[in-house]
């Protein structure tokens, strides 16, 4: 062997670990990849910040875990760096849509960017629900940087034990 062939069967095997990894982000969090699209607000914006808005990320992970016990569905949604205010929900279906706005706040203004992978801006991310769900009864709060909602199942989703007697 020499060093050529050495470096093809390396090469080779980075390859499959990136690969393995990409199909292993995609299977299990493919839906979490939300787009970002940017709002200028021409009128509280500096020229700076139009920058860094341009700058920024278009896609983001709002990663979710879904829940389900005998009473509801758990939805948990990780978005950090936002107010309860941002947030906008609806349930259309078997699926749980949360609309937002990530807005820019910069608490320093002196120096320049080096690494931008936030994303900011207007997104939509739909949330497949396991079972019926009645939403005129859910809640929802965001603490932490997670969005936790709770959307109770209909009644004809709900589980019900039922005992079994002797003669």
């Amino acid at each position: 062997m020499n060093q050529f062939d050495d470096l093809k069967r390396g090469l080779s095997r980075a390859w499959e670990h990136v690969t393995d990894g990409w199909h292993e982000l995609t299977a299990r969090a493919g839906q979490a990849l939300t787009r970002f699209n940017p709002v200028h607000r021409a009128e509280t914006d500096t020229r700076e910040d139009a920058a860094v808005l341009a700058a920024s990320c278009r896609w983001a992970l709002l990663a979710a875990d879904v829940r389900v016990d005998d009473e509801a569905v758990h939805v948990n949604i990780e978005a950090p760096g936002m107010r309860a205010e941002d947030f906008q929900l609806d349930v259309a279906g078997d699926t749980l849509y949360v609309r937002g706005e990530k807005h820019l706040e910069r608490s320093e203004r002196a120096g320049r960017y080096h690494v931008l992978e936030r994303a900011y801006g207007s997104f939509e991310r739909a949330v497949p629900l396991p079972v019926a769900v009645e939403e005129n009864d859910a809640s929802a709060r965001y603490e932490h940087g997670v969005l936790r909602v709770r959307l109770p199942r209909a009644a004809h989703t709900r589980t019900r034990r039922i005992a079994v007697q002797s003669r």
